[in-house]
């Protein structure tokens, strides 16, 4: 964690992926959703995440997103480059767009939010922030739709 506070750490970042606009986002993140609260954003290949998924959540596939609380500091997200880029293209906006949208559901996730269990309250919170934050529908609303 940078002593600015929130900071995204890329395996390799893609070509076109304009790194500043991300890193921007994050800060406006932790700003806005997370109450000043410092994050870390991973982003990575397909096959970390899938790993990751497997290790903490005993779920041997791959993911978009994923979430650790932290001490000290908010928690981690990690976000799956290969994912967020099929995601893009699937929903007609940018990969810039896609990684937003899965840091904000990540960071809702750290904020102690969960769409399985709290009956829409998440659901609901991410579609005011998308709409603020000025990104296209979130993940919860792409598998009601």
């Amino acid at each position: 964690m940078s002593s600015d506070g929130s900071t995204v750490i890329f395996r390799r970042v893609p070509a076109r992926l304009r790194r500043p606009v991300v890193e921007r986002f994050a800060r406006e993140l932790q700003s806005a959703v997370a109450k000043g609260h410092a994050f870390d954003c991973l982003i990575t290949h397909d096959a970390e995440l899938r790993q990751l998924n497997r290790d903490f959540r005993g779920k041997d596939a791959v993911t978009d997103v994923l979430s650790f609380p932290g001490i000290g500091h908010l928690g981690d997200v990690a976000i799956a480059i290969g994912r967020a880029r099929a995601q893009a293209r699937a929903f007609g906006h940018t990969l810039e767009q896609e990684i937003q949208i899965l840091m904000l559901h990540g960071v809702l996730h750290l904020m102690g939010m969960d769409h399985e269990t709290d009956g829409g309250r998440m659901a609901r919170a991410e579609k005011r922030w998308r709409a603020s934050l000025r990104l296209p529908n979130g993940l919860i609303e792409r598998v009601r739709s």
